[in-house]
């Protein structure tokens, strides 16, 4: 989900298991030479889908690497299922309230309607949470700083017979 924090625990973890990092929406606007909203405004969202999806599956075959996914990336069934296929995900789980603080001065979000944040970002966790779910592992966030959340993400894969 968008707000969680997904490129800062990302960029973290990866260090911590000295593995390369990858932020799928940053690529996508370097690739793109364009700002996601941008892409949003000017191309629609199903072209920056199928980019997004595009670039996902290049980046899973290299492996040994921390994935952070857009938010909407995960909806997408034959994107979940590489995903599935190819490694471990997880699902960083924040409650809405801390979203919504989150992302209250955010302006670069296509998706979220700045004037009913509270509505948009309920009805795109609602839409989603039953996909996420579908997550190897999911992290409750709300009580958790971010080393707790590196750990506890190093802990999961480490017991899930995965060796990093």
């Amino acid at each position: 989900m968008m707000g969680v924090g997904k490129s800062t625990i990302g960029k973290k973890l990866a260090k911590k298991l000295k593995l390369k990092f990858i932020d799928t929406d940053h690529l996508i606007e370097i690739k793109e030479k364009s700002t996601i909203k941008e892409i949003f405004e000017n191309k629609g969202e199903n072209y920056f889908r199928k980019v997004e999806k595009k670039i996902i599956c290049e980046e899973l075959k290299k492996g040994n690497l921390i994935l952070a996914l857009g938010g909407g990336a995960f909806i997408n069934a034959s994107t979940r299922k590489k995903i599935k296929d190819t490694c471990i995900s997880f699902w960083l789980d924040l409650q809405v309230d801390t979203l919504l603080n989150r992302l209250k001065n955010v302006t670069k979000r296509p998706l979220l309607d700045k004037d009913q944040l509270e509505k948009s970002v309920k009805k795109i966790y609602s839409e989603r949470k039953k996909i996420y779910n579908e997550s190897n592992f999911k992290i409750k966030c709300n009580s958790m700083n971010k080393n707790e959340i590196v750990d506890e993400i190093t802990k999961l894969y480490e017991n899930s017979g995965n060796k990093i």
